[in-house]
């Protein structure tokens, strides 16, 4: 049999007895008492792990639009997306902006 690494092989060495002493620490009751304020760390990382996942915000934030596009627009515009390395939402956010700076909008 493999040994195991870690926090489980110090477990698996122990006795019956030794088990049952490390494990009552876990019997007492919660005493909200003990409990304190959390460092500026502690609540800095406490803040970070309860962020939703999720993209990063640009700008005011993105909206889902669902467009029609010809499929053979589509296509070219894919492929030339593909070339350039970016995104097709990035080529049409591009797009928009070229219209309305040409437009005097932006």
């Amino acid at each position: 049999m493999m040994a195991k690494k870690g926090v489980v092989a110090k477990y698996l060495k122990m006795t019956p007895s030794q088990l049952d002493a490390e494990a009552a620490e876990f019997d007492k009751e919660m005493i909200a008492a003990k409990a304190r304020p959390l460092t500026a760390e502690e609540r800095a990382w406490w803040e970070k792990m309860r962020r939703r996942p999720g993209r990063p915000r640009r700008g005011q934030g993105a909206k889902v639009i669902s467009v029609n596009v010809e499929q053979g627009l589509l296509t070219r515009s894919d492929v030339l997306a593909r070339s350039l390395g970016i995104s097709r939402a990035l080529l049409i956010e591009r797009g928009l902006k070229a219209v309305l700076a040409a437009e005097g909008r932006l």
